[in-house]
């Protein structure tokens, strides 16, 4: 490997939400996180000198987004990457996803109308979509054998509803994995154009995709419904920069677009962006592109560990390799144990904080979600905590 991604560095006392604040969600301090998905894996040294040098200057005034610098290295990004044909005019700044999503859902639907969402989901989804006194309503994905498909008979009788206004999408799936074909794509876009739904897609994953998958952007397949998508992205994950600030969205719709910048300006007063953010995104799309590639091959490695080691050391568990994220999604419900007595044991047992699969929908309690974007050390680790205290459940129970 070209980058030393083995590399272990000690993120606690930093104020990381991971690691320093793992108490707050696990009722214990000084557990083995894999939890929040962020990387503890250092961000290029492209974006680390550029920012070097930028602290140097000393003065962090108010800062201007909408210039060709930085639009021209999104929409760069996206011809390299995924042969997507952007209009820099299309392109806003802001704040986070959660927050394009958020102000969307508020300029395309009333209170009281329908967020269709595909389940399990995002966390952060289902209580924006609450907040926002939408309502929401799930379709539910299909496992079949560890496989996640789309139920597009149930996709369309939500979409029919006359109350049904948006479908917020992931793409790729967190935390499922998926990433979805050009013709899955194609019937989600004339399902939505057939009963005048807008689509809000949450590409924040799309670099994190494994060989021999490919991202396809929601506005290449938007054909006759182009005014009816949004698409809303970041390069927090791709080169682990989230605590820097700032996404960024594809608004084709220039109403929309207007509305959008005159809520993030005139409104929020959030317009000024984040100076590191802005210059990470820049220096990341146009002079770390190898980093990312080599990255998603160390995660793809990352990915096969933890089948090998289910496979060899705890059967039971069912794992099938993700398309995309570093987010493995393990299947528990061939133990016999409730979500409940295996968080405790994680917890108490083995010191490791592995998120419960209940927090992404009401049908996966018997799933885990561990961010395996860490050195493999770490991911070794982990396992070897999990099987500890699955072997000590076993042994309560007299098997």
């Amino acid at each position: 490997m070209k980058y030393d991604f083995d590399r272990v560095i000690d993120r606690r006392g930093t104020h990381c939400t991971q690691w320093d604040y793992v108490e707050d969600r696990f009722g214990m301090p000084d557990l083995l996180p894999f939890t929040i998905s962020d990387m503890d894996i250092p961000s290029p040294t492209a974006i680390l000198k550029t920012l070097e040098n930028r602290v140097k200057h000393g003065i962090f005034g108010y800062t201007r987004w909408n210039h060709r610098e930085f639009k021209g290295a999104v929409r760069r990004w996206f011809a390299r990457r995924f042969s997507a044909d952007i209009d820099e005019d299309w392109i806003v700044y802001s704040p986070s996803v959660i927050y394009s999503c958020s102000k969307l859902i508020g300029m395309l639907s009333e209170e009281g109308d329908h967020v269709v969402v595909q389940t399990p989901a995002y966390d952060a989804f289902h209580p924006m979509a609450k907040a926002l006194r939408r309502r929401w309503v799930p379709n539910e994905l299909k496992d079949v054998q560890g496989r996640y498909e789309l139920d597009f008979a149930d996709l369309e009788k939500k979409l029919a509803h006359p109350k049904a206004k948006i479908l917020l999408w992931c793409s790729p799936h967190n935390p499922t994995g998926r990433v979805w074909r050009r013709w899955e794509l194609e019937e989600v876009i004339r399902l939505c154009r057939k009963h005048r739904v807008a689509v809000i897609s949450d590409e924040i994953h799309m670099d994190i995709v494994y060989a021999p998958g490919r991202h396809i952007p929601i506005t290449q397949v938007a054909d006759g419904h182009l005014e009816g998508v949004f698409l809303c992205t970041s390069a927090s994950k791709t080169f682990n920069i989230p605590g820097l600030g700032g996404s960024y969205a594809i608004l084709p719709n220039p109403d929309i677009r207007r509305r959008f910048l005159t809520t993030l300006k005139e409104r929020d007063g959030l317009s000024s962006a984040s100076i590191p953010g802005t210059l990470a995104t820049i220096e990341g799309y146009n002079h770390a592109e190898d980093w990312v590639d080599s990255l998603v091959e160390y995660l793809q490695d990352n990915m096969k560990a933890v089948s090998s080691f289910l496979r060899r050391h705890l059967p039971e568990f069912r794992f099938t390799m993700p398309e995309a994220t570093y987010l493995a999604w393990i299947d528990a419900s061939r133990t016999p144990f409730t979500e409940e007595e295996l968080q405790e044991a994680l917890i108490r047992r083995g010191k490791v904080a592995i998120m419960p699969g209940s927090v992404y929908g009401a049908n996966t309690a018997s799933f885990l979600r561990m961010n395996v974007g860490c050195p493999r050390s770490k991911v070794l680790e982990g396992l070897k905590r999990m099987k500890t205290a699955v072997d000590q459940l076993h042994r309560d129970l007299g098997d």
